[in-house]
């Protein structure tokens, strides 16, 4: 059932759907720019417009039950510290705390450790005929980086990409199974921060055990343990599965366009603006949740306040009232504003660090591997609802 057309259908569970939402989600914003799903009680925005005017309302369309409709559905409370599920005055202290960390000055002087990163991931790969996207560099330079800015040791370092990573899977086909502690799982980084306590030293970690704030009660204090432990488990799941995302599909992108990875070869100037194209092309978090605090009409028909609203980034990424030709690859475009790392209050505070590390990654790989074509065979799409990639994206390089 849906609002604006008699037979459209979304459903951000359908594998079908999931593997090309493209089709879909233009037969939304022609049909059905709000959109009722009543299996899952849900509504849904598609066109550029729309979805950027509900990013940059906060106050109408709230972060606070929840970012992911699980979890909007769920109607849990959210643990203090989960940044990105957080609504002012809470998330404008928490922001504030971590932005410190991701300054344009400090991202910048990342880039050396990140170009190390890929190098130690590639090098060893030359002349092998083939690699793959995500395990040779997707889900390795970007767990280095922010487990150096976390001051997670390197002997742990996958063991915490993996637990991280397992929280956001799903069974195909089906909702991701929530519960009022999935976001409490920082356990896992209580030894490091325990550590951290007596042994400061320049990372993350130590900035946050040791930043005093007024929180919205007037009271100066530090973070309590468990908000460190809610805090350290959200940052790394950020940095780590977006940006693997990104480069995925900077490799699976390229293939299908040989013609504009050949002007980034021959022009690596270009890569800056190819990352932009690709973030608006292929956002590796197509959609995102808000809870409708306040109600409101759109052509006609109303969303009630109380319900759960998806906002289709993906889709406006696309929209032809915005980006002409937007099913229209080309690292030339001029792409200007896009919704890939959302807009507002809630503008991805990592943004500038993804968009460092997709560019050194392209550079180090096109470096070495002008060329290459995807095992399409051997390619699955990983089975998560929050964040659409690549589980493996395996290549063949001449």
């Amino acid at each position: 059932m849906t609002a604006g057309s008699a037979d459209v259908y979304y459903d951000p569970y359908d594998v079908d759907i999931n593997a090309d939402p493209y089709p879909v989600y233009r037969r939304l914003r022609e049909e059905a720019p709000l959109y009722y799903n009543d299996t899952y009680d849900f509504y849904a925005l598609s066109r550029f417009d729309d979805v950027e005017r509900c990013l940059l309302d906060a106050q109408s369309f709230i972060s606070g039950r929840g970012g992911i409709l699980e979890l909007i559905k769920a109607d849990i409370e959210m643990p203090s510290g989960v940044l990105i599920f957080e609504d002012p005055p809470v998330h404008t202290i928490h922001r504030r705390l971590l932005s410190r960390a991701f300054t344009a000055r400090r991202v910048a002087e990342l880039e050396d450790k990140i170009r190390m990163f890929c190098t130690r991931s590639l090098d060893p790969l030359v002349g092998a005929g083939g690699f793959d996207f995500i395990a040779d560099i997707g889900a390795q330079m970007p767990m280095r980086t922010i487990s150096m800015l976390l001051g997670i040791p390197e002997a742990d370092q996958e063991a915490v990409r993996d637990h991280v990573d397992a929280t956001l899977r799903t069974e195909a086909g089906r909702p991701m199974k929530v519960s009022a502690d999935h976001f409490v799982t920082g356990e896992m980084f209580a030894e490091y921060i325990d550590w951290r306590a007596g042994h400061p030293s320049d990372d993350l970690m130590t900035e946050l055990l040791q930043a005093e704030f007024e929180d919205e009660t007037g009271t100066v204090r530090r973070l309590t343990r468990q908000e460190l432990l809610t805090y350290v488990n959200v940052v790394a799941g950020a940095g780590n599965e977006t940006t693997t995302r990104l480069i995925g599909w900077a490799g699976k992108v390229l293939a299908d366009h040989p013609d504009q990875r050949r002007k980034l070869v021959e022009d690596p100037g270009l890569l800056p603006n190819a990352i932009e194209e690709l973030l608006r092309y292929e956002p590796p978090a197509p959609h995102v949740g808000r809870y409708v605090a306040r109600g409101f009409d759109l052509g006609g028909r109303t969303v009630p306040p109380g319900a759960a609203l998806l906002l289709l980034v993906g889709s406006a990424n696309r929209d032809e009232r915005h980006f002409p030709d937007g099913d229209r690859f080309d690292v030339h475009r001029q792409v200007g504003q896009h919704l890939a790392f959302g807009h507002g209050i809630h503008f991805c505070m990592g943004a500038a660090l993804a968009r460092l590390e997709g560019r050194v990654a392209l550079e180090e790989i096109l470096a070495r591997f002008p060329e290459w074509e995807v095992d399409t065979a051997n390619a699955r799409l990983s089975p998560t609802s929050t964040v659409r990639g690549w589980e493996t994206l395996p290549v063949l390089a001449p």
